[in-house]
């Protein structure tokens, strides 16, 4: 079922998303060489909770960490761990605030040190593409309108984009209806309605858009190893087009 938000709603996530984007904007300093995944996960943990917010990951399905922390080939879901970041690495850091029962989930890609100009390139790409998305956020869109605007802008910088691991409806709950794939046909699925809130999402990889699933049963990775990036705002559609709920300064 997809629950429609109401404008006292759709503030609710938006001081829930300004607590997730202002720990965005504390990482673009806080991430560099010779750091854990683990003390990524830590600073998060502590920033959330300091909000006097949940780390709404925690306990969903199992799950046992605030964030999820996918570094180079990892496309997401990847554990925090021992693994300590090296000059040129690429790292996904995803999580979701639960403030006072309102939800925003928001992942954002940083370049460790010095980034390779295929790192530089494949972020750029993928941020871009996650904004062209937005832009066809709007009431009386199709699902697939988001999707085909990401999909052939990457394909046509000769990037992929992910199947397996797509968009989806957030609030009440973590996930909710409708699936928002970052690939489709325009025109084609769902009609997009004013009060839905969702995530747009797209995971870009430099080879294959193929994944395989690592022995943790959670952590997804490139088939052909190359590189995976994303980027990930909540967005509420209104009247006046969509509306980033998680943007940072």
């Amino acid at each position: 079922m997809i629950t429609l938000k109401s404008e006292r709603e759709i503030q609710a996530m938006e001081e829930s998303g300004a607590i997730l984007a202002g720990i965005h904007e504390e990482l673009r300093g806080f991430i560099k060489p010779g750091l854990t995944t683990m003390e990524i996960n830590n600073f998060v943990q502590a920033r959330i909770e300091a909000a006097g917010a949940i780390c709404e990951q925690i306990g969903f399905e199992g799950y046992e960490y605030a964030t999820c922390t996918s570094v180079n080939d990892e496309i997401c879901h990847g554990f925090p761990g021992k693994y300590v970041l090296k000059d040129g690495d690429l790292i996904k850091v995803d999580t979701v605030v639960n403030y006072n029962g309102a939800m925003s989930d928001s992942c954002w890609s940083y370049a460790v040190g010095e980034a390779t100009p295929v790192v530089k390139h494949l972020m750029e790409v993928t941020e871009k593409a996650l904004y062209l998305g937005i832009e066809q956020a709007k009431a009386g869109n199709r699902v697939g309108d988001i999707g085909h605007a990401i999909q052939t802008y990457v394909e046509s910088e000769g990037f992929s984009v992910v199947r397996e691991f797509i968009g989806h409806g957030i609030g009440p709950t973590m996930h909710e209806s409708p699936s928002i794939p970052h690939y489709g046909e325009a025109g084609k699925g769902l009609r997009l309605k004013e009060g839905m809130t969702i995530t747009i999402e797209p995971m870009v990889n430099t080879g294959a858009w193929k994944s395989k699933m690592d022995d943790n049963g959670w952590t997804a990775r490139t088939k052909d190893g190359g590189l995976s990036c994303q980027f990930e705002h909540t967005i509420a559609i209104t009247k006046e087009g969509a509306r980033v709920l998680t943007q940072q300064k």
